[in-house]
């Protein structure tokens, strides 16, 4: 079982337009929406892989209704915690002349602390020995600083293995309770580390930092680049660089569907090397289409062969 914990999840709208000019009226020639957020895209992405998950998220409204019937429809179960207000929305912007996408993303009202503290507990009822939990993305407004500390604290108490995707202050202390993997982007890694790591070298240095920063042996840093690939620091300290070079038009969501990919394949016991293909056949896959964690499985599969993972 994979518990996918969506602290901050959102309603993805992507329109495409033939060129954004600003200050015009755009008739979109596509539209999709999707209930996103990244832990909700994890989950979405891990679901379509064919893993048993199970999404744990902070609903409100109308707009969370429509994001629980959305996981439903697409076969994703869920654990709900209802608070006051409305579920934030997430607006992109496809411009099909350059090829660009213009991205706007509502903070989301303020949450009690009191949901915070009722979707740490959904979440410890559904997780298992042995399993994995995924922690991805924001944290509400008015949600603790060390709230996915804690968490990662209370899983890793009851056997549970986590992967964390953050940023921030947040990420820096939830580091200090030792998650299992931790996958960031090169800006992410940059942020927490202080230097440079857009270049391929920085990118692997960083990688091995942040594995340091989660407890050392027995915990993963890896550092996600874009279109230029993956650097991992696994639990054993072997490095490896993947890369795939296949470049969709639709890249939201592309790290959300990587970490499914990965924590899918390690969950089935696939090897590092091997899981590291699976995730990047699934964020390639995930650009393919529009709208964020929308993954055909075969084309995921064809993609993940693909995909070059070398021992550094």
């Amino acid at each position: 079982m994979i518990v996918c914990l969506a602290a901050n999840p959102s309603v993805d709208r992507l329109f495409e337009v033939e060129r954004l000019v600003k200050g015009d009226i755009h008739r979109p020639s596509g539209f999709v929406q999707v209930a996103g957020g990244k832990g909700l895209n994890v989950a979405r992405a891990a679901r379509s892989l064919g893993a048993d998950v199970c999404a744990v998220a902070l609903l409100r409204g109308h707009t969370g209704r429509w994001l629980q019937e959305s996981l439903a429809a697409e076969g994703v179960d869920g654990e709900f915690v209802w608070t006051h207000g409305e579920s934030r929305s997430s607006l992109s912007v496809a411009d099909r002349e350059t090829a660009g996408l213009t991205e706007f993303y509502e903070h989301g009202a303020v949450a009690p602390d009191s949901a915070w503290v009722e979707l740490t507990h959904a979440a410890a009822t559904r997780w298992q020995r042995d399993g994995w939990l995924t922690i991805s993305g924001s944290l509400p407004r008015g949600a603790p600083d060390e709230g996915y500390r804690d968490l990662i604290e209370e899983a890793r108490r009851g056997g549970v293995r986590v992967a964390l995707d953050s940023e921030g202050e947040r990420l820096r202390l939830a580091l200090t309770a030792e998650p299992d993997i931790v996958k960031v982007n090169v800006a992410e890694a940059g942020e927490l580390l202080g230097v440079p790591t857009a270049r391929r070298d920085d990118s692997l240095a960083a990688a091995s930092k942040i594995r340091d920063m989660a407890g050392g042996e027995g915990h993963a840093g890896i550092v996600t680049r874009g279109a230029e690939g993956v650097m991992l620091a696994a639990p054993d300290g072997t490095l490896y660089e993947g890369v795939l070079y296949v470049r969709g038009r639709y890249p939201v969501g592309s790290g959300d569907a990587f970490l499914a990919g990965l924590i899918t394949a390690l969950e089935r016991g696939s090897d590092w090397e091997d899981a590291l293909r699976v995730a990047l056949g699934a964020g390639a896959a995930n650009a393919e289409l529009a709208g964020a964690a929308r993954i055909d499985p075969s084309d995921a599969a064809a993609l993940a062969r693909q995909a070059d993972v070398h021992l550094l």
